[in-house]
């Protein structure tokens, strides 16, 4: 048999194993949640579990402050809510991410606007950034896609210029660093995700960081994540002056959370070890375009995506996925569907059903092409699954069978 021609042809498959796995929760996630059943309280401010992870959280990032939320999602919002972020304004973020990058935007009554993105990092830039913002904008959203840190420092240098919030969503970003800072820890907040699909989980929840060294920021954010109401210390005040959400984490999330925070550094680590193995091995290969990392950053790869160059390929990008899945390599023809800007909820201007608030409050225009570089990564791109319990083998496995489509489908 041609050990050349590809298993969807008939020929041998690349991948005859199954990938290493391994077990993400053991004894230490067990007696960390049996003891927070013995505290007889499964509630944040009179138990010790949700204290003790976000101290840990805090060691692990050298920063002052965070606050512990229910989800990424509600990280985010709360990040929002404690920027500022009201009724009519504008916060500028990536049109390829999750939808939970948006929905706290969305919340606060204001207008997510979508710059584009470097056609091969997958993230904003400072370029694209500038010439989204008008005289209503507030924030500026950045997505660290992958692991993959944005280039921050011309972000940084476009909000200052024009005094604006920046909140880093660093749900795929655990450990990554750009120039030597852990990103979370850059902008005004950084939000984190610890539900099921993350590098650590706790089944759901997140994590804000307030990186003011003001007080007041940072008992704003820890409220907004309660109702507004400030428990702190001994004390708690009820007063509300302004609507916030209820995100409170759990006990049980808590401490979980304290077991898996153990074992971060070595699951980044692993990560980074394999995909920088992954993405060194793709630099040469002619019809692939490897993710585009900057030379002072350090990606944690939550996973790993390529765009092809279809020009030199007699494929399409469906029959390069199909083909290479074939050969026993799971992979993802895109990451999402299409860009978040062409969902209905944007094209129809729907946030809230029978109503178009807040998109009434101005002019709006989510047409497709208004971000080429997005929609294109998402018409080319391969994603292809990374973890931490991989062989080097079925690293090298991957490689070897991207190697053998693309030889298969050379022009």
């Amino acid at each position: 048999m041609d050990k050349n021609r590809l298993a969807i042809k008939g020929g041998p498959k690349v991948k005859d194993a199954p990938f290493c796995t391994g077990k993400r929760f053991g004894v230490e996630e067990a007696k960390e949640l049996l003891e927070a059943l013995e505290q007889n309280t499964l509630f944040y401010h009179f138990g010790q579990k949700v204290k003790q992870f976000l101290s840990d959280f805090n060691d692990l990032y050298n920063t002052k402050y965070s606050v512990a939320t229910s989800s990424g999602t509600a990280a985010i919002h709360v990040a929002l809510g404690a920027a500022g972020v009201t009724a009519g304004d504008e916060v500028i973020t990536s049109p390829i991410t999750d939808q939970g990058t948006v929905i706290g935007i969305l919340y606060q009554n204001a207008i997510p606007i979508f710059a584009d993105l470097d056609p091969h990092s997958y993230n904003l830039t400072a370029e694209s950034i500038e010439q989204k913002i008008t005289n209503r904008t507030k924030a500026i959203l950045v997505v660290h896609l992958a692991g993959n840190p944005c280039d921050m420092d011309s972000i940084m240098k476009v909000a200052e210029k024009y005094q604006l919030k920046v909140i880093e969503d660093c749900a795929q970003s655990y450990l990554a660093e750009y120039k030597g800072q852990l990103t979370g820890t850059i902008g005004d907040y950084g939000c984190f995700s610890t539900n099921d699909f993350k590098h650590i989980s706790t089944g759901d929840g997140g994590i804000v960081t307030i990186n003011s060294e003001d007080e007041g920021d940072y008992f704003t954010a820890h409220a907004f994540a309660d109702k507004n109401y400030q428990r702190l210390g001994d004390s708690v005040s009820k007063d509300i002056e302004f609507l916030a959400p209820n995100y409170r984490m759990t006990e049980l999330q808590g401490a979980v959370g304290i077991a898996q925070l153990k074992k971060l550094r070595w699951i980044c680590s692993r990560r980074n070890e394999l995909g920088e193995r992954l993405h060194r091995a793709l630099h040469g290969i002619r019809g692939i375009i490897p993710m585009d990392i900057h030379e002072d950053s350090w990606c944690s790869y939550w996973f790993y995506m390529f765009t092809l160059s279809l020009g030199d390929l007699c494929c399409s990008r469906q029959e390069f996925s199909d083909a290479l899945a074939a050969e026993g390599i799971p992979n993802q023809a895109g990451y999402i569907p299409k860009v978040l800007y062409a969902q209905p909820l944007f094209q129809h201007k729907q946030a809230y059903r029978n109503s178009q608030y807040p998109f009434d409050q101005g002019s709006y225009d989510y047409m497709q092409g208004s971000c080429p570089n997005a929609e294109n990564i998402l018409k080319t791109a391969i994603r292809l699954n990374l973890d931490e319990f991989y062989s080097d083998r079925d690293v090298d496995d991957m490689i070897r069978a991207i190697k053998k489509v693309v030889s298969y489908y050379s022009c």
